[in-house]
């Protein structure tokens, strides 16, 4: 039987990885949804049939992540949720109108598919925004004040930005001519509005919270962990270079904007952990205080081993049989 204390290890790194896996294959999809336009049917088609074989199987993610939150860390659920009911019942209700835009706009007579293209995208966004509202809220530890609901504001559309980024990245990745040559401008203007907004909360997330202050500045690991937003600054002005050549060559390595962008996601994670580990509720309940028994999380431990690499071997399988270019949208 597993210590309390590796257990909590485990169950928060495997929550941990579900978020990380979760913001980079939903965010794309999200992002896409974002870009979709109203009025070109021909590249809605081909958005929409571009992440048509995965959205539905990256909302998995999602799911295990708060269900190993609700197994594994109770008390921590309880108080995220009693504080994030509102924001999560407006994100639910985003990713419900893009579950029936989708299905909806393969019925609607053409004069109608612009009404659930509209839904699709207004969802994408809301569903966006909400993420990064909630994260917001989260890092300032759900105060109910004016500074901290204005942070929440900066970091909801800082993720809308970065979806948006990430989602034009999938659409260089799969799609060709005119519609690839666009998602390169939405790529470059994506990618400097999330640089900005990346810097933004990089100062003021430490002006604000002493215990981030700390633990980045005061650290006898300073020059080491420099080198992570140093890292993730570089990735944007290497990712614009990119950009600039896919212009004249946008069929070769189609797949850099992408993977730089997955980097970028990875980094800002790893910060964002990094400035708030171990606490699972800042600055209330660490992972060690909120785990739950070790007798029914060793249990749990037999089907969460054979639930998470099922659905990891179905995400790859999923991603190798639809790997290419997208083909054109059919219904039938």
């Amino acid at each position: 039987m597993l210590s309390p204390e590796m257990l909590s290890y485990i169950y928060a790194s495997l929550m941990a990885l579900s978020i990380l896996v979760y913001a980079i294959l939903d965010g794309y999809d999200l992002g896409v949804g974002i870009l979709l336009p109203i009025k070109h049917d021909e590249h809605a088609n081909t958005m929409i049939a571009s992440i048509g074989p995965f959205w539905d199987a990256n909302e998995t993610w999602l799911v295990l992540a708060v269900g190993l939150a609700l197994i594994a860390f109770p008390a921590a659920h309880s108080i995220i949720l009693q504080a994030l009911y509102l924001p999560v019942t407006i994100m639910l209700i985003g990713l419900i109108l893009r579950g029936v835009a989708f299905d909806f706009r393969a019925k609607a007579k053409t004069k109608r598919k612009q009404l659930w293209d509209t839904i699709f995208k207004a969802g994408s966004i809301i569903s966006a925004f909400m993420q990064g509202f909630m994260l917001g809220l989260y890092v300032m530890s759900f105060e109910i004040t004016v500074v901290s609901f204005t942070f929440a504001m900066l970091s909801g559309a800082g993720v809308v930005a970065a979806y948006t980024l990430i989602g034009s990245a999938w659409l260089i990745l799969k799609t060709e001519g005119e519609l690839q040559l666009k998602a390169i401008q939405w790529c470059k203007t994506a990618g400097r509005i999330t640089f900005l907004g990346v810097i933004a909360v990089s100062i003021i997330n430490p002006l604000i919270n002493n215990d981030v202050y700390t633990r980045w500045f005061e650290s006898n690991l300073f020059t080491l962990l420099l080198c992570v937003p140093l890292l993730c600054l570089s990735l944007f002005f290497i990712q614009d270079k990119t950009l600039k050549r896919l212009v004249l060559t946008p069929t070769k390595r189609a797949w850099q904007p992408f993977i730089i962008s997955a980097c970028i996601f990875g980094l800002c994670f790893f910060g964002l952990t990094y400035s708030f580990y171990p606490f699972v509720v800042p600055g209330q309940l660490t992972i060690f205080e909120a785990v739950a028994a070790p007798e029914s999380l060793n249990f749990l431990l037999y089907g969460v081993a054979i639930v998470v690499p099922t659905i990891i071997t179905y995400t790859i399988f999923s991603y190798r049989v639809f790997w290419g270019k997208v083909q054109p949208l059919s219904y039938y």
